[in-house]
């Protein structure tokens, strides 16, 4: 069986929106993928902000937003589609929408878009929230890669995504564990800003620092770190309070860079450990597959290799589209599964009641 679907995906790290056209093969539960197209739309300023700042706004505000980026995101896939010639080949679209408020203990979550604005502005079926479903039996809604990892990637056991927050993803047959490790490229593309910079590329004003063990220290000792996984995290803990606390502890640009680059390899090893106490992965060599912005820093992959080395991990960075459009990419497969109406999320990774089909389905034409 063949599907084609659109995977929207617009990460915390706010660099854009993320689209990716892809041809899933399935045969006999078997699994397979080619990225046709993807791009990535990068934001305004202005749109940086908006969503940015949408828990600043009250109850109405909120919501005119949600619809606001609803058709923005249909127009982004209008024109992507214009310009890939896609016209009558896409089946439908995965939206992720872009997450706002995350509070998995009082059960709710919140991503702008409305998935009925793309199928308005689009005309093709959109399938959105896919979370809500989950954090309403009791999970943690994230990570929602991992279902990706089972069915596109079980060949690794271990993948690592470094986005705006950084997740790891392990299995041991047919047994499944994720969750967030820490702030990543948020915190990291906040800093570089300050040097007039989108991101730091490659990580080289931070190889040109030092570690500032106080402020080291002071990321480590975070509650959040010693919580055991199904556990998430919220935009905000990255923006509000880690981000300032580096600020204050290290005035010195290159050697805040190279202290919380250090502070992700760290926390990169703690998951892996305890991964291996609670989960026993398995005994010998092991790959861990890297995608997102963070496999691009070079200096980051670097400690985090020089961390795990000591369970003979091996970082693998796959192709560019990989790395780059992967969370897009089983966004659209998180549709798929939901239009076979198919489990998409899995309980033993958000700690949920049992696994889940999640997502809301927009009929983008009349019957």
């Amino acid at each position: 069986m063949i599907y084609r679907a659109i995977g929207l995906m617009s990460g915390s790290s706010l660099d854009g929106l993320d689209i990716a056209y892809v041809h899933f093969h399935e045969n006999a539960g078997t699994w397979s993928f080619d990225i046709e197209h993807a791009d990535c739309y990068p934001y305004t300023a202005e749109w940086a902000n908006k969503l940015q700042s949408a828990i600043q706004l009250n109850a109405l505000d909120y919501q005119l937003l949600h619809a606001e980026y609803g058709h923005f995101l249909g127009e982004q896939v209008n024109a992507f589609i214009n310009i890939h010639q896609l016209h009558y080949q896409v089946q439908f679209i995965a939206s992720h929408g872009h997450t706002t408020f995350h509070v998995p203990h009082k059960k709710m979550t919140a991503q702008l878009g409305d998935g009925a604005a793309i199928a308005a502005e689009t005309g093709i079926p959109v399938i959105s929230d896919l979370r809500a479903l989950d954090v309403a039996l009791g999970g943690q809604g994230a990570p929602i890669v991992p279902i990706g990892d089972k069915l596109l990637f079980g060949g690794y056991r271990y993948c690592l995504n470094i986005g705006g927050i950084a997740n790891l993803s392990a299995h041991s047959g047919n047994t499944y564990v994720s969750f967030d490790i820490c702030p990543a490229n948020r915190v990291l593309n906040l800093l570089a800003a300050k040097a007039g910079k989108a991101y730091d590329e490659g990580g080289r004003m931070a190889a040109s620092g030092k570690v500032n063990p106080t402020l080291l220290e002071a990321l480590n000792g975070f509650p959040f770190y010693q919580a055991q996984y199904p556990k998430s995290l919220s935009n905000t803990f990255g923006n509000d309070v880690v981000y300032p606390l580096v600020l204050q502890e290290e005035p010195h640009l290159a050697n805040a860079l190279c202290t919380y680059t250090e502070h992700i390899a760290v926390q990169v090893k703690a998951a892996v450990e305890q991964i291996k106490k609670s989960l026993n992965p398995g005994a010998g060599p092991a790959k861990m597959l890297v995608t997102g912005g963070g496999a691009m820093n070079t200096f980051l992959i670097d400690r985090i290799q020089d961390q795990v080395k000591l369970y003979d991990i091996e970082l693998l960075v796959p192709d560019e589209k990989t790395v780059k459009y992967k969370e897009a990419l089983v966004m659209a497969l998180t549709g798929v599964l939901r239009w076979r109406e198919e489990n998409n999320v899995l309980s033993t990774v958000t700690g949920a009641v049992r696994n889940s089909i999640g997502g809301a389905i927009w009929m983008g034409q009349e019957a």
